[in-house]
């Protein structure tokens, strides 16, 4: 292209929102690119190609680009280009020297602006294209949401979520065509919202727990009835301690090999959502309880059901992995160390005296650390109280 690519933001209020920078590289532009929605918004140029995108867009996006390679194309994007935006993904497309973006205030700080929050202290979550259990996470007590809309049915959708987890009394604003001359604003309960809503829309909720409503932490060591479970479940404690010792980091993958429950995965998914896990497991019915955990504790577990090792030929390496059942089958434990990326950490936990002595050879011939974990809790013992030993943990962790 002789001339860089230039995406321009573009806001509800349309032209007259546009700054001269924009209008000028919009109205000198051969062809624009945009939703029908946006390119309606604009005056006519009869000179000018234009071209509405498609559904979904990312199988036409790379089409159109060719198609009009040569001339001075200018690409529509909602607010700014840059935040949850197609201007992100052009740039990764085509490099940052290749492409030219002009921002507009982006519907967050156009929500911001309205509720009177700081941009700082509000955690966004976008719902354009993703499940709505990715909000799960982040409903904490006084936690400030602003929630990006996939349509009307969103805010409905959101509410009844937050009554489901107990916090029907969350302040619940529905923010509708912001920044255009019909933009409304509407505050209540999420317990109580209701109504018809445009489909431009933005949430922002201020998050209240209901009185007694169990409080689900994004650190590790969830309570064991968080879980689904047949028993095949990493208990609290030892999850905390295994979690510390896999340490996950922001962008990383995580090999959970025997999932079970598929606490580790989930818990490590929840301490940012740019982690990411692959569980193995062998059981399609514990498979899809796994599943139903991951979507209700709101992260993307990627499931693979089959036996390690087996399973994991084809998978990417990861930076960390947890082996929390089937490590005395033979070739488990080589598999997973020959995979894991340099600095990556391998966790194996044990309770068998067999999986111990297939630790402690290891232990001899790796080194690493080796930690014996016992917890006791307290139970009725009569009319008085003692205490009843779980099972013994043998956790051994290495870096690579």
């Amino acid at each position: 292209m002789p001339d860089p690519l230039t995406v321009v933001g573009i806001g509800a209020d349309g032209w007259p929102g546009l700054s001269p920078t924009a209008q000028q590289a919009v109205t000198t532009a051969e062809v624009l690119l945009g939703s029908t929605r946006q390119l309606a918004l604009l005056p006519t140029n009869e000179g000018q190609v234009r071209v509405a995108w498609s559904s979904p867009l990312s199988e036409s996006l790379t089409g159109l680009l060719a198609t009009h390679r040569g001339r001075r194309i200018c690409v529509l994007a909602s607010g700014d280009p840059t935040f949850h935006g197609i201007g992100t993904t052009l740039t990764r497309m085509l490099g940052a020297e290749a492409v030219r973006v002009i921002p507009h205030p982006s519907s967050v700080s156009l929500a911001c602006a309205r509720l009177g929050w700081p941009q700082d202290q509000v955690q966004v979550i976008s719902l354009v294209g993703h499940p709505l259990e990715l909000v799960q996470p982040h409903v904490q007590p006084g936690r400030r949401l602003v929630i990006l809309s996939w349509g009307a049915q969103t805010p409905g959708e959101v509410a009844e979520l937050l009554v489901q987890r107990g916090y029907g009394g969350s302040a619940f604003t529905v923010l509708e065509q912001l920044g255009s001359g019909e933009e409304r604003v509407r505050s209540t309960r999420a317990d109580e919202w209701s109504g018809e809503v445009d489909a431009l829309n933005v949430i922002g909720v201020l998050c209240a727990a209901d009185d007694g409503v169990e409080l689900l932490s994004t650190a590790p060591g969830l309570p064991d009835s968080a879980y689904e479970s047949d028993g095949q479940l990493t208990k609290r404690e030892v999850r905390a301690v295994t979690l510390s010792r896999l340490a996950p980091v922001p962008g990383q993958l995580l090999w959970d090999v025997g999932g079970g429950a598929g606490s580790i995965a989930i818990e490590w998914l929840r301490h940012h959502p740019s982690c990411r896990a692959v569980a193995i497991e062998q059981d399609p019915d514990r498979a899809k309880r796994l599943d139903r955990n991951a979507a209700t504790l709101g992260v993307a577990v990627r499931t693979v059901v089959g036996s390690a090792p087996a399973a994991l030929e084809s998978l990417e390496s990861p930076d960390a992995i947890f082996v929390g059942g089937g490590a005395t089958v033979p070739g488990v434990i080589e598999t997973c160390w020959e995979a894991l990326r340099p600095g990556g950490r391998l966790v194996v936990n044990g309770v068998t005296l067999e999986t111990e002595a297939l630790i402690a050879r290891w232990y001899a011939e790796l080194g690493g650390d080796l930690v014996r974990l016992a917890v006791q809790r307290a139970s009725a013992v009569g009319t008085m109280t003692g205490w009843r030993p779980a099972m013994p943990v043998t956790i051994w962790s290495l870096t690579k």
